[in-house]
């Protein structure tokens, strides 16, 4: 490609320039006689073999034409017309030998100057400004122009050659895909939505976490809507030169009005959008003159031009409030990472084309990966096919899948990492405690895996995860979350007297979990439900920076106080757990070293016999308030629930009952697997950065996938 654009371009023509000049010049100059030493030319003069010489000043040259043909040394002959150059201290002697040669005739030739040379020297510089001035109009005047282009928009045009992605390649975003549909039908057929004095949204916002399949439903819009379909990201239209962006702006809505009806999808759009005047120094000239065109552009759409403007990003927080009110983005879409069903969709989206083998059940997969969103679970099936070609096997297996799995959660597993048998014994009895304590208490969600094998920066993971959806955690369950937390701590504290520094992340997680207990969620007696601290404050600064401390210090002791209550509590429930259950702590950790890793069947088989931990008592935000004994309203499908299962009537049972027999009954199910749950819950880690797993002293990432925005 760029040997055909230099060939088009002015290069060839200023190379075959030269190289015509290197051939002419020398010819130019030459007079055609051989070449001979200057001794050689005196010695010719002094024998007087010379018929007539001439006199070059200017060049410092003698040009002599011989009565017979001269051969040198060698027996080269020279011919009759040889020459010599000399230098200008020979200028006498050489003028003296000329005269005293007795040649018939000979002349000076006098000092000119060539007129090839002298043209050069006068219009060689207006020459080449005109070269570059040739170069630069002719990249003006292609494609890749980057000068009088410099504020045209930089959007991509989709065509009909370009591969289509549709709604059909779109799973676990049934609500979104419903949204853009409606897209698409006004812009096939404006009538039907016209008749009724309905009007499309102009605007329609993308907002979600990363990898939920933003761009992807925008390029599924493209596919379908079968118009003009222009893509940009928002930091296209940010330049150093003020103005510029405007200009993007201006230019592309001129392209899309042009060709509607059509739709215009800028990815990332806080790059552009973010709010004005915000951060220090009170914002971007740029950015903010390139917002207000946008704004200017959203509004300004004539009615009867089918231009829609689609937009994504993954911080509608930051957006500028007149980008988000009706008559711009009308109509504001959630991508939220997908629940149970939707993951099964997405990975049999992902699984056409892979070999599977036979046992392979994808809805089992979808179990094992709450929280995931759409690229994690592609690339969790990317992975399986990895490790089954690097294996020399044919079908990808529930192997290949599980390694994926851990893969994707907790990084590669570390085969060369040689670990002390202290260490490991460490390891196994640090994430026995995590897994035992969550099998105790009653509000925690069934233990999956538990492995001692080294994996990204983990000396081993505890895996909890929850059976079913879950989009909200009770108080009971962020305790027994705490409390869980503390295990591997108390379990290196009872056998070996000596903890460890594998327990740093569980604390750190634990912690924070408390103190969004207190300061957020208003579950201390002392606090109340008080929100404290300034949860929205101003995203430019950075998190520490714009948190707004709005209560006394005071206030900020007893937090303090209450945070070290929760945890001392949790390290207290754990100890006594771990205490009373040692025998099977002993017997987990003797299977972790000889296993390494033991998944759902196994863990029950050892905890068969574990003594789970009482029901609380009921918690009362203020003491002297009255516990109410009238159970909740029980629904008809509760009902039709508890005669399928054998279970006694819901409505005969009180609330912390019901709790505790549901957390009883799904303690040892074998076949169920988990799904994410809320920011804040802790449900589920692995590794160096999980509640549930001993670290080797340094940060880690969360084991386990969170939904939490």
């Amino acid at each position: 490609m760029k040997s055909k654009n230099f060939f088009k371009g002015p290069g060839i023509w200023i190379v075959l320039a030269l190289a015509l000049l290197v051939l002419i010049l020398p010819s130019l100059s030459s007079s055609g006689a051989a070449r001979v030493d200057t001794s050689v030319g005196l010695q010719l003069l002094e024998d007087q073999k010379v018929e007539q010489a001439k006199i070059y000043d200017g060049e410092q040259r003698v040009d002599l034409t011989l009565k017979e043909p001269y051969k040198d040394s060698s027996g080269q002959d020279k011919g009759e017309n040889v020459q010599f150059f000399f230098g200008s201290a020979r200028g006498e002697d050489i003028v003296d030998a000329v005269n005293n040669s007795g040649a018939e005739g000979f002349t000076d030739q006098p000092v000119q100057t060539n007129w090839f040379t002298s043209f050069l020297g006068l219009f060689l510089p207006f020459i080449i400004i005109g070269v570059i001035f040739w170069f630069l109009m002719s990249r003006m005047q292609g494609g890749g122009s980057q000068v009088m282009k410099f504020g045209k928009s930089k959007a991509k045009l989709t065509n009909k050659d370009m591969p289509q992605v549709t709604f059909a390649d779109v799973a676990g975003a049934d609500e979104a895909v419903e949204e853009l549909h409606e897209i698409k039908d006004f812009l096939q057929d404006p009538a039907k939505f016209q008749a009724v004095g309905a009007k499309i949204p102009k605007g329609v916002l993308l907002y979600g976490p990363p990898g939920t399949g933003k761009t992807l439903l925008a390029r599924a819009v493209a596919g379908e809507a079968g118009v003009p379909f222009y893509s940009i990201s928002g930091s296209d239209f940010v330049e150093m030169f003020v103005g510029v962006g405007a200009s993007r702006v201006r230019d592309l809505f001129e392209q899309a009005k042009a060709n509607s009806p059509a739709i215009i999808f800028v990815d990332e759009i806080d790059a552009v959008g973010r709010h004005r005047g915000a951060g220090v120094g009170g914002g971007n000239d740029e950015r903010e003159q390139t917002l207000n065109q946008l704004l200017v552009e959203m509004d300004g759409f004539d009615g009867n031009t089918n231009v829609i403007l689609i937009a994504a990003t993954n911080r509608p927080d930051v957006l500028d409030p007149a980008l988000l009110r009706p008559g711009r983005f009308d109509r504001q879409i959630g991508v939220e990472a997908p629940d149970m069903q939707g993951r099964l969709q997405i990975l049999k989206v992902h699984a056409k084309g892979k070999p599977m083998a036979d046992g392979v059940d994808l809805e089992t997969v979808a179990r094992k990966t709450p929280g995931f969103t759409g690229a994690d679970l592609a690339n969790v099936l990317n992975e399986a096919a990895l490790l089954t070609a690097r294996s020399n096997a044919q079908l990808i297996d529930d192997r290949a899948l599980d390694e994926a799995i851990d893969r994707v959660i907790a990084g590669p597993q570390k085969r060369s990492r040689v670990m002390k048998e202290l260490e490991r014994k460490i390891t196994a009895y640090h994430e026995g405690g995590h897994a035992l304590v969550a099998a105790a208490l009653r509000n925690t969600d069934p233990v999956t895996k538990v492995t001692i094998l080294p994996r990204g920066r983990a000396l081993g993971y505890t895996m909890v995860l929850p059976q079913d959806d879950k989009y909200s955690v009770t108080r009971n369950e962020l305790l027994d979350q705490l409390a869980y937390a503390m295990g591997g701590r108390v379990a290196e504290e009872i056998v070996f007297h000596d903890p460890s520094t594998g327990a740093s992340n569980d604390i750190e997680k634990a912690t924070s979990t408390a103190r969004k207990m207190v300061t957020q969620y208003g579950m201390s007696e002392r606090i109340g439900s008080v929100k404290l601290g300034s949860g929205g404050g101003e995203p430019f600064l950075g998190r520490d920076m714009s948190q707004e401390r709005n209560y006394s210090d005071q206030v900020a002791y007893v937090v303090d106080e209450e945070v070290r209550r929760l945890l001392d509590n949790a390290h207290d429930e754990a100890y006594q757990i771990l205490t009373e259950n040692r025998d099977v702590l002993d017997r987990l950790a003797l299977e972790l070293l000889e296993r390494e890793t033991l998944n759902q069947a196994e863990i029950a088989e050892v905890f068969h016999d574990v003594r789970k931990r009482d029901v609380r008592e009921v918690w009362l935000s203020k003491p002297t308030r009255q516990v109410h004994s009238l159970p909740p309203v029980v629904s008809a499908k509760e009902r039709r629930e508890a005669a399928v299962n054998g279970q006694p009537d819901p409505s005969t049972v009180a609330p912390q009952d019901q709790i505790a027999d549901a957390d009883l009954q799904q303690d040892f199910d074998v076949s169920g697997n988990g799904l994410p749950q809320p920011e804040g819950s802790g449900t589920g880690h692995a590794g160096s950065g999980g509640t549930a797993g001993r670290t080797d002293g340094t940060d880690g990432a969360d084991g386990m996938k969170q939904n939490g925005s």
